[in-house]
């Protein structure tokens, strides 16, 4: 009877040990992927540009960037919405990213050389607006008739 007994507490104590490492991985996950989000930064600028072919390039040029979880222009906005681990990279390697890919950027011109050769579609206009808010595109249309 006693071994019984015994049998039994001893099979007690290592579930309730299981059960209390588990419970202590659990609140280290936790806590890792918590350091990680607080590590990440959002940054939104102005970049020239005109088309879908724009946007795919712009967008592939800020997402090779190591770094960089995500990045999206708006080609009306002529604004890009990038989040970015702030521990791996900075704005303005971002910034230089995009602008080595041929287009400008609020803080850095856009490579001459891989400016002309981008196609057709995409040479914009060296003094075209960088919309951020899209409000400044009403604004601007309020002081003359159409």
């Amino acid at each position: 009877m006693k071994k019984v007994i015994l049998s039994v507490a001893v099979v007690m104590a290592i579930g309730l040990t299981s059960c209390k490492n588990e419970t202590k991985q659990e609140t280290t996950e936790t806590k890792t992927e918590v350091s990680k989000d607080m590590a990440m930064a959002d940054i939104s600028f102005g970049v020239r540009g005109n088309c879908g072919m724009c946007k795919k390039t712009i967008e592939k040029a800020a997402n090779k960037v190591e770094g960089v979880a995500n990045a999206t222009w708006d080609v009306d906005k002529k604004k890009i919405d990038v989040s970015f681990d702030d521990t791996k990279t900075d704005a303005m390697a971002i910034h230089n990213a995009i602008a080595a890919s041929g287009y400008d950027t609020e803080k850095v011109a856009g490579s001459e050389e891989a400016y002309s050769n981008l196609p057709g579609c995409c040479k914009y206009e060296h003094d075209m607006v960088m919309n951020q808010s899209g409000d400044k595109k009403e604004e601007g249309h309020s002081d003359h008739d159409h």
